[in-house]
């Protein structure tokens, strides 16, 4: 009888934390660019943030949105997509500015010059916004030729979330290059870590496909890595290398 009276509490506080679980999905995702976003805008300097982030996510979020009209995966999972599409378009519309403004070489880079040795690293947020526009375009036309192909389809997934599981390698490739994470929001990547755990956990618990599951454990691996060489650079900082006087300057003093 207890039981049964208690019965009445426990469904709509059962509903109540699949409600706040869903919540935390679509948004949760995004709460980590919030101190990288406030930070740049604060110094007026992105040289610390990889924008190649923001390329990794676009793609993903893109194959995700995709591979949903060709097997319905939960809601919250296909709204965290286009939530995340938004933010990394005003995260890239932010460094741009911020990046031309501060750039001496004022030669404009374009999406239309279809050079591969400028690709991503254009003068314009509405070049970024073209290609993505591209990307999209050609991806859905050929999702929609192929989508009645099981293997397309399942191929389609693991792409996009092994692309997602890709995230952080960016900015683990720029800390491992300059030697320091001078810039980086540490912020950020202990968010990045509490998150995609939280997001793992979600997809092994509500038996989202299997691709999901797997990447989602990559994903924590990468975050795990950063926050190693956070650690790393704080505790052994690399040593300035000494100037060499070039002989022209020598006898200019």
């Amino acid at each position: 009888m207890e039981a049964e009276g208690l019965g009445w509490l426990l469904v709509p506080l059962h509903q109540l934390v699949s409600w706040v679980a869903a919540g935390a999905m679509v948004f949760g995702g995004v709460v980590p660019y919030i101190p990288q976003y406030r930070d740049i805008r604060r110094t007026q300097n992105a040289d610390g943030f990889s924008t190649h982030v923001c390329l990794v996510l676009l793609v993903a979020n893109i194959l995700r949105i995709l591979f949903w009209f060709g097997r319905h995966f939960e809601s919250p999972l296909l709204w965290q997509s286009i939530v995340m599409i938004l933010t990394m378009l005003l995260m890239l519309k932010l460094c741009t500015e911020v990046r031309v403004a501060n750039e001496l070489n004022i030669k404009r880079r374009s999406f239309a010059d279809f050079d591969p040795h400028h690709f991503w690293h254009w003068s314009s947020f509405a070049d970024y916004v073209q290609c993505v526009l591209a990307f999209t375009g050609v991806a859905g036309y050929v999702t929609y030729l192929s989508i009645d192909s099981a293997l397309f389809v399942e191929t389609l997934g693991f792409l996009a979330v092994l692309t997602e599981a890709m995230l952080g390698v960016p900015q683990l490739y720029r800390n491992y290059r300059h030697r320091s994470t001078e810039g980086m929001s540490l912020k950020m990547v202990l968010m990045w870590t509490s998150g995609d755990t939280f997001k793992t956990a979600y997809f092994l618990l509500n038996g989202a496909p299997l691709q999901f599951s797997v990447c989602g454990l990559l994903q924590v691996m990468v975050d795990l890595a950063i926050l190693g060489q956070a650690y790393a650079f704080a505790h052994h900082p690399q040593k300035p290398a000494p100037h060499a006087v070039h002989p022209t300057s020598a006898k200019a003093l």
